[in-house]
């Protein structure tokens, strides 16, 4: 039906936005010379219930379209049609036959004849494109909940993907709600257990679940369509306006459980492709303020490694990022967001790498962000390569440094212990510049790109090949070690080895400076079968196989344990907390081998010891690291060395479950003033604690 009436309505706030008696529409077309706004029923509709077009005269500020619609309430199925030139070469792709998402748009449906196909080529979308949906985001009962804002040093992050913590039948949870976000509230108790304080989740934006090559499914969530939209497809409802209030349940459960939500971002790049891909929302509305295009108009930059790249120091996309990041802030409640790609955020509107983006100090200047974590992934698939160097004084960075050094280290590769060290000590040689908290860094050994943590130690070589891509897709340089025989082994003593691997590598990131990242699974050995690249796996590849709690119930222990002592208590006066790490940051260190005082560094050391002090009264700590492949006997600091009291063992990975890590109440006595490091493991010993007897 063909419908020009509507008021005048007003340009801000953008989006659907809910008064009495109707809903103010408000998009931004810079070069559209026509705009109709299209409502609808149903999701599937092939024709709008009502079309409503904008009068440029009446309904056109500046470059914003828009309308007052009385009558129209929450639960409004709504899209655009976008009028102007179809020109390529000057990077004009206006299609009036294409149904598009309004970027501002609150909620998201996906009809179940929705075809990625279909809006790649000249046909009507009508019938199969997602639609925005009218939502009052206002009428929700946070019952007091606000971010916790919890400090750096004090946070532990699991990442983890939505879907793939509940989907597997063994998760136990009821199969309306596997893979939701009311799957995860019913998973909180083993989150609290296990010691989490934060989950990092892997993006829950309205996604493009057809953005994947040879007809399979995007898994991961990395083809954004929304930035206000939460992903249809994690909702256990399928009400239009589910999405919305199930995620604030779950923030609101994880709140009040001490967990904080962190939110992986994708504002790098959106679902739309290249120059052969769909038209869904930003192409249609704006091609040239909303993508980097190249010399050649027609064709875009692609500086993500998925066909395009956003414009996002442009002032209007810089605009949408910001109220992005507020809305979730302030109406959503999270606590974080882990930039994807952040480092394409540095570049203008040609490519080129500025000094100071504007996005970047928007983002980090915006009030309604103070106190948020700020997470950079600060590299792009083009080669820009910023950790330790990325713009700003309050992000933080995923440290690839750590992940690569730690790896080389219990792999045994030579020439490997000067950066492993550095590693332990918060990367000085990165950060120290900055003169920043060792919380800058962000240590990690594993995360969803790349091997689990049970696959870097089970696999030389990557096994994609159910990706379809010839094996070709994914990471080449691992720094994996399979100990003896690649994939599944019967062998109890590789079975073994692989597991005090996997209790060294967990040390490492929980005792170093810096805030740790643990991997979803990772603490039960989940494996992907060698598949380093699992983007497109929705399957038992990529979920989290919940039988494997008992299967691995040694490593889950170990884990459990020592998340648990990272945050230590001053035993003697239980004045304060403080963060095991940042005393490596703050203690004068020692520095030894396998004699005191005489650290090796040369090219082939596979191994460094070190003692920390942890209290005036005499509580030291002594770390050893032993990658050689032979036993090593370590000697201890004694009394000469401010050690009066005998040492005790905390974590020995070497021995088995339950003596690999002890709590300290019960450590048992290391007599003699040397320690025998077994082969490729870590021990840490205490003294002046008094143990419970």
């Amino acid at each position: 039906m063909q419908d020009d009436a509507g008021s005048r309505g007003r340009a801000a706030p953008l989006g659907a936005t809910v008064h009495p008696g109707g809903v103010n529409f408000s998009v931004f077309s810079r070069a559209a010379s026509g705009v109709e706004l299209l409502l609808f029923d149903r999701e599937d509709d092939a024709r709008a219930t009502r079309v409503i077009r904008l009068d440029p005269a009446a309904n056109r500020t500046y470059h914003y379209w828009h309308v007052f619609v009385s009558g129209v309430r929450p639960g409004q199925m709504y899209g655009y049609r976008v009028n102007g030139a179809w020109d390529p070469a000057n990077g004009m792709r206006f299609d009036p036959s294409k149904v598009l998402l309004d970027p501002y748009g609150r909620g998201v449906v996906v009809p179940k004849s929705y075809s990625r196909e279909a809006a790649c080529r000249g046909a009507d979308t009508a019938a199969t494109a997602m639609k925005s949906v009218v939502a009052d985001v206002s009428a929700y009962d946070w019952e007091g909940d606000a971010p916790l804002q919890r400090p750096s040093s004090r946070t532990i992050v699991y990442e983890m993907h939505v879907r793939g913590f509940t989907r597997h039948p063994s998760s136990g949870v009821s199969e309306r709600k596997r893979g939701t976000f009311a799957g995860v509230i019913e998973k909180i108790p083993y989150l609290q257990q296990l010691g989490i304080t934060a989950v990092e989740l892997l993006p829950v934006f309205q996604f493009d679940v057809q953005d994947a090559p040879l007809g399979r499914i995007n898994y991961w969530g990395y083809a954004p369509i929304s930035s206000f939209a939460p992903h249809h497809g994690y909702s256990s409802c399928q009400d239009p306006l589910a999405p919305i209030n199930e995620f604030r349940d779950m923030v609101k459960a994880l709140h009040r459980a001490g967990i904080e939500v962190i939110l992986d971002v994708v504002f790098n790049h959106t679902a739309e492709g290249d120059h052969r891909g769909p038209t869904l929302s930003f192409r249609g509305l704006d091609n040239t303020t909303y993508y980097i295009l190249e010399e050649d108009r027609s064709r875009y930059a692609n500086y993500s490694g998925t066909g395009n790249t956003l414009n996002a120091n442009h002032p209007i996309v810089r605009r949408m990022i910001v109220d992005s990041l507020r809305y979730w802030v302030e109406t959503m409640h999270v606590d974080g967001f882990r930039f994807d790609l952040a480092s394409i955020l540095a570049r203008d509107s040609s490519g080129q790498v500025i000094p100071n983006p504007p996005v970047l100090w928007d983002i980090e200047s915006e009030p309604a962000l103070a106190g948020t974590k700020l997470i950079a992934e600060a590299w792009d698939a083009a080669g820009l390569y910023q950790v330790g160097s990325f713009v700003g004084d309050s992000w933080k960075e995923w440290n690839g440094r750590f992940r690569d050094d730690v790896r080389s280290f219990f792999r045994g590769d030579e020439g490997s212990i000067g950066g492993f060290v550095d590693r332990l000590i918060g990367s000085p040689s990165l950060y120290l510049h900055k003169q920043r908290e060792p919380e800058e860094s962000v240590n990690f050994v594993t995360s969803h790109d790349g091997f689990t943590l049970n696959d870097l130690v089970s696999y030389d070589r990557k096994h994609n090949e159910a990706n379809g891509e010839d094996n070709r897709d994914g990471a080449d340089d691992n720094r994996s070690w399979n100990c003896g025989v690649e994939g599944p082994t019967e062998d109890p003593a590789i079975d073994k080895l692989r597991t005090r691997q996997a209790k060294n590598f967990f040390t490492v990131t929980m005792l170093s400076a810096g805030m740790p990242m643990m991997l979803m699974g990772d603490e039960v050995r989940r494996t992907q079968g060698g598949n380093n690249n699992a983007y497109c796996q929705d399957n038992e590849t990529s979920w989290l196989d919940w039988t494997l709690l008992a299967k691995r119930a040694d490593v889950h222990r170990f884990v459990t344990l020592l998340n648990a002592r990272r945050v230590l208590r001053d035993v003697e006066h239980e004045r304060q907390r403080v963060a095991l790490d940042q005393l490596i940051r703050q203690a004068d260190i020692s520095w030894h081998g396998v004699r005191l005082h005489e650290p090796d560094w040369g090219h082939d050391s596979h191994s460094v010891a070190f003692t920390i002090r942890y209290t005036e009264e005499g509580v030291f700590f002594h770390f050893i690291f032993n990658a050689y492949w032979e036993p090593l006997e370590f000697a201890l600091p004694s009394a000469a060395e401010g050690c009066v009291r005998p040492w005790h063992r905390w974590i020995d990975t070497f021995l088995d479950s339950p003596d690999d890590i002890i709590d300290w109440d019960w450590a048992p006595l290391a007599a003699g003033g040397s320690y025998r490091a077994q082969p490729r493991s870590v021990v840490v010993l205490i003294t002046g604690l008094e143990p419970q007897r």
